[in-house]
């Protein structure tokens, strides 16, 4: 199927996706600007009642958040963003990617090509699982340069920058699309890029923001005039996956078209939770500053600025006169002070449930966010406070490992394909995300002992529960070692043995009798 030639973008069946993608991403980015515009729609903070308060649909529930409410007259906009959202996107790629993941594959030449990929690749996964937490998934394409590498890698793209489209559930084609450049009369260059099974289509159009305009040749600009129109991968797949963050997305279940996109953090009622949670903290600073000491005096203490120019009081001023008045000492001029209380602990025990609230809805323990008062010490007793945080991440893990194998398969064979024709030989590998949390060795040698001393476990599956992590070929050989620093004795008892006679510290039994007729060593 070619490019578009023209027409709106994205195409209007998609109109409601990127509306949300344009909401997530604004909660992700935590500017208030952005979140006043976007919920008020009045950038120019003119306090005002707009028609779309009283609409239904997305429009109208978000003008009715904390973030949508006019600025009263005569106030400034003082609300203020709690950045939970970005912090989850956060904590979800580092709970995925922290630790590379385990790329394993059979053939010697290809792993030791995964291998040179990993840190790479590891840069890549970290970035885009974060903002794939926020708006749902993520794309991963294949990209090359010879300027800067002889061979393809793995690029991301983020959803909001992607029409892709599905068959089965799986990933048929994706159209990916940039601003290159925005021009003074209110135009902007489109690049488009179309993955489909055997080919990449690449385009470039000038249009206005929101529809594509004309096409134009790939040499009209700098950015697009290395690129060909049409590249024959020589594939029989598409040369880009998409990972969902996860699934299934309550919000598109019914649609044709988004159903197959991954679900956000911030789905469902969450960002009606965060909004709260600004409400509240926005409260907690208003409450600092309407507790700022003040003094209230008498206009007579006031001097005046001149005609127009209001009146001031001198702090530092350490004399006044006196004012003779009628009434005594019941009229007298007084200074009062003023403080209004500041509520603390009210402020602090709402946005404390309101977090906890976020976090049971998003998957997450307290304790990665390091919001427990406690403190865990061990790998058990952290294990124990973060399980709904090692629950989500396993989740996540399970829809994002099948993608990756996927990604890289079709990455291995494109670097064997007719393009680059490299030595690496296609296989499919195994991808295992590693341990959020490190393993208490004490814990597992102390386990492992026990096992040995009961007999209830052979070497090798000492080995493997030790390292848990380590192929066949390295158990095998750190059985052999074991076995060969033994000399051959597998008992701990005959081996402590063995060793206190090759000190000399017991008689060796050699089967005599000594000279009493006892074997060695009896009496």
């Amino acid at each position: 199927m070619p490019l578009p030639a023209g027409g709106t973008w994205p195409p209007a069946p998609y109109a409601p996706i990127f509306e949300q993608y344009r909401l997530l991403d604004t909660w992700y980015q935590g500017d208030p600007d952005r979140l006043s515009t976007l919920y008020s729609a009045q950038p120019d903070q003119t306090p005002r009642t707009r028609p779309s308060q009283r609409r239904g649909g997305l429009l109208g529930k978000i003008s009715r958040f904390f973030w949508g409410e006019p600025t009263p007259v005569g106030q400034q906009r003082r609300r203020l963003h709690v950045p939970i959202a970005s912090d989850i996107a956060t904590m979800s790629s580092d709970l995925l990617f922290s630790e590379p993941p385990s790329i394993n594959v059979t053939n010697p030449e290809t792993q030791a090509a995964i291998d040179d990929m990993i840190p790479g690749l590891q840069a890549t996964l970290l970035g885009a699982s974060e903002i794939g937490a926020a708006l749902g998934g993520y794309f991963l394409r294949a990209v090359w340069d010879s300027a800067i590498a002889p061979l393809p890698w793995l690029d991301r793209v983020d959803a909001d920058a992607a029409v892709p489209e599905f068959r089965w559930g799986k990933l048929w084609a994706v159209t990916f699309w940039r601003t290159i450049e925005d021009t003074s009369d209110g135009k902007c260059l489109l690049h488009l890029e179309r993955h489909e099974p055997g080919w990449i289509f690449n385009g470039l159009y000038l249009g206005t923001p929101g529809t594509l305009g004309e096409a134009m040749p790939l040499t009209a600009h700098p950015e697009t005039a290395h690129l060909e129109p049409a590249v024959a991968t020589g594939l029989t797949r598409v040369t880009a996956v998409y990972v969902p963050n996860m699934l299934p997305n309550r919000d598109w279940r019914t649609s044709a078209i988004g159903q197959h996109l991954g679900r956000s953090d911030f789905a469902g009622p969450v960002l009606g939770f965060m909004d709260a949670l600004d409400e509240t903290w926005a409260a907690w600073m208003r409450d600092v500053r309407l507790g700022k000491a003040r003094l209230i005096v008498p206009s007579a203490y006031l001097q005046s600025q001149g005609p127009g120019q209001g009146a001031t009081f001198d702090l530092d001023r350490e004399l006044y006169e006196g004012v003779n008045m009628l009434g005594g000492d019941a009229e007298r001029l007084d200074i009062s002070p003023q403080q209004m209380a500041i509520r603390v602990a009210e402020h602090r025990d709402t946005c404390a449930e309101q977090l906890a609230v976020i976090l049971r809805a998003t998957g997450y323990s307290a304790q990665s966010f390091g919001l427990s008062g406690e403190v865990a010490v061990t790998a058990t007793e952290v294990t124990a406070k973060e399980r709904r945080s090692l629950i989500t991440k396993s989740r996540k893990a399970l829809y994002s490992t099948p993608e990756l194998e996927e990604g890289i398969e079709m990455i291995l064979q494109l670097r064997a394909g007719p393009l680059f024709s490299s030595d690496v030989v296609p296989e499919r590998p195994q991808v295992n995300f590693g341990d959020s949390v490190a393993p208490d060795i004490q814990a597992l040698a102390t386990t492992a002992e026990l096992m040995r001393r009961a007999e209830a476990a052979s070497d090798e599956t000492l080995v493997r529960m030790l390292h848990p992590d380590w192929d066949a070929t390295q158990v095998s050989a750190e059985v052999d070692r074991l076995a060969a620093e033994r000399g051959g004795m597998t008992d701990p008892i005959e081996r402590m043995t063995g060793l206190a006679q090759q000190a000399g510290a017991l008689p060796v039994d050699d089967g005599q009798d000594d000279a009493d007729g006892d074997p060695d060593g009896e009496e």
